[in-house]
């Protein structure tokens, strides 16, 4: 009975409890603290927090900012094709901010630009820094093939076309080519008939403001256009070059029918009309065709009564400025007209034309 009593004394208290002590608490509460906490924490620092923001980082600011080193610039510079900059108006775009603005001007008609020599205003500090040489008289830049000179870099660029040929502009509807944008733009309003200059008198419209610059002189009288040899005045400098022919004799333009020669290729032009019997011109009242716009223009103040030619001395007014000129010699005495035969002068050329029926003997 004793032996029997001893090994169950030996085996049940003690040695369980000490089991339980080993197994659960130190080895559970070490367990616990190697698997959960620290990893977990470690895990989540690594995969969420600092990966997302550096990919925000990267992706969103510096390209909605176009912020750029200078090799993207520089690759940006290297891409005409890439224009980032749009006129929410016309929907022109560009490659660079600032064209974009100066573009702006076009459509504002804002000239924050003045001269402080002539007070004449223009829509960039450039433009402003190139039109000042001209007061200056400075022309920097010069063509190394005939030696002309120029204000600006870029109009010695356009010059140098002339030489190459070179015409980079060309037009999407009819595929004419020019050598500058701003020729090609002009032409587009030829089809599109856009007229964005208008004269603030008569409110007439056009499509090139020098076109506006040469209407307004009809109101303003202005002729800034002289002849060296007879002083006589025009509004336009290529009237200018067409009446210098009338002193030098020069006719370039013959007719390729008759063989008569004129002095303008616009008078040719009309010229040939009397060959083809075009009257292209026609009177919105009572259709009568005319081969001249002008002749159109003066026929057009007999419905309209206008009479915008007036004598300086007696302030009787004329429909034609030729009508104005024969009035003149009224006052002047002026017999322009000789006759070859007798020398009798004579003050218009109907008179001549009678007179000379004396002498040929024609009724």
């Amino acid at each position: 009975e004793e032996v029997l009593n001893e090994p169950s004394n030996q085996e049940e208290p003690e040695p369980l409890q000490m089991k339980r002590e080993q197994e659960e608490p130190e080895t559970l509460q070490i367990k616990r603290e190697q698997e959960e906490p620290e990893p977990l924490q470690i895990k989540r620092e690594q995969e969420e927090p600092e990966p997302l923001q550096m990919k925000q980082e990267e992706e969103e600011p510096e390209p909605q900012q176009f912020k750029c080193s200078s090799k993207q610039k520089s690759y940006i510079k290297a891409q005409p094709d890439q224009k980032l900059y749009s006129c929410k108006i016309c929907s022109k775009s560009y490659s660079q901010k600032y064209s974009l603005t100066r573009h702006m001007g076009v459509h504002t008609c804002e000239k924050p630009f003045t001269c402080s020599i002539c007070g004449k205003h223009y829509d960039s500090k450039d433009a402003l820094k190139d039109h000042k040489r001209s007061h200056m008289g400075e022309k920097l830049y010069s063509c190394v093939t005939c030696g002309n000179h120029f204000r600006c870099k870029r109009h010695l660029k356009h010059h140098m076309r002339v030489h190459t040929g070179e015409k980079p502009f060309s037009c999407t509807i009819c595929e004419k080519r020019f050598s500058t944008n701003s020729s090609l733009t002009i032409h587009m309003r030829s089809h599109t008939g856009e007229k964005p200059f208008s004269c603030t008198i008569c409110e007439k419209r056009f499509s090139t403001n020098s076109s506006l610059t040469i209407h307004m002189r009809s109101h303003t009288g202005e002729k800034p256009f002289s002849c060296t040899i007879c002083e006589k005045r025009f509004s336009k400098n290529s009237n200018l070059a067409i009446h210098m022919r009338s002193h030098t004799g020069e006719k370039p333009y013959s007719c390729v029918t008759c063989g008569k020669h004129f002095g303008d290729k616009y008078y040719l032009k009309s010229h040939m009309r009397s060959h083809t019997g075009e009257n292209p011109f026609s009177c919105t009242i009572c259709e009568k065709s005319f081969s001249k716009n002008s002749s159109l223009a003066v026929h057009m103040r007999s419905h309209t009564g206008e009479k915008p030619f007036s004598c300086t001395i007696c302030e009787k007014r004329f429909s034609r400025n030729s009508s104005l000129t024969i009035h003149m010699r009224s006052h002047t005495g002026e017999k322009p007209f000789s006759c070859g035969i007798c020398g009798k002068q004579f003050r218009y050329k109907s008179c001549l034309n009678d007179h000379m029926k004396i002498h040929t003997g024609e009724e």
